[in-house]
């Protein structure tokens, strides 16, 4: 049975996570990477904490049993983020795992590479997963731009030039943000300063989508 995106993600944040050991610097703020392993496994194994992950006012519990998780031995949590969701979580379903962890894994293992010193080039990666990730970039503009007053359109790079933007965000002005799928997902996910994206529009529209708070 191949090993799916998400899977490989994962496979890969994990051993970058034991490499670095827990007190290696993310671009979640204030998150170390102990912190980002302890978001991980809440996330899948405590649904109590996930509500707070949305909603502002339930936030206090989910850091509560975020904190107590990222108290343990920093291997033991790394095991189970390898380890993934136990067959009772509903990450367990079969196709849960790939449909909602595919672009969680691709954004926090870009979280870890590029916070290190020097920061990281963008991966080559496979034209399958780039497809999952346009796909998650469109689909996911609803919540990453809420509240947002401008327009925004995506054209994606990878496709040849010719590509014509795709309108994913209504309001006027439109900004058009240019790059490749995953360099346009992690932009919309508040990555902004590490994503290799161009902006193109009203001059002063761009400054309000840069800073804008997008994403969760």
């Amino acid at each position: 049975m191949p090993t799916s995106h998400a899977r490989a993600e994962r496979a890969a944040l994990a051993e970058l996570l034991r490499v670095l050991g827990p007190d290696a610097p993310t671009l979640c703020e204030g998150w170390t990477t102990r912190d980002l392993a302890a978001h991980l496994v809440i996330r899948e194994r405590r649904p109590d904490s996930a509500p707070g992950i949305m909603f502002e006012a339930l936030a206090g519990h989910t850091e509560k049993v975020r904190l107590r998780q990222a108290a343990k031995p920093y291997e033991q949590t790394v095991r189970l983020v390898a380890d993934g969701p136990p067959r009772l979580s509903v990450f367990g379903i079969p196709g849960v795992d790939a449909a909602a962890n595919t672009m969680e894994y691709f954004i926090h293992l870009e979280d870890v590479r590029r916070a290190q010193p020097g920061g990281a080039e963008p991966r080559e990666l496979d034209p399958a997963l780039t497809e999952i990730l346009w796909k998650r970039a469109v689909g996911s503009s609803r919540i990453a731009l809420r509240g947002v007053p401008v327009g925004v359109a995506l054209r994606r790079t990878d496709t040849g030039p010719d590509e014509r933007p795709r309108t994913i965000h209504k309001g006027t002005p439109v900004v058009t943000l240019s790059g490749h799928p995953g360099e346009l997902l992690l932009y919309l996910f508040g990555r902004k300063d590490r994503a290799r994206v161009d902006l193109d529009g009203d001059p002063a529209a761009i400054d309000t989508l840069r800073t804008a708070r997008t994403g969760l």
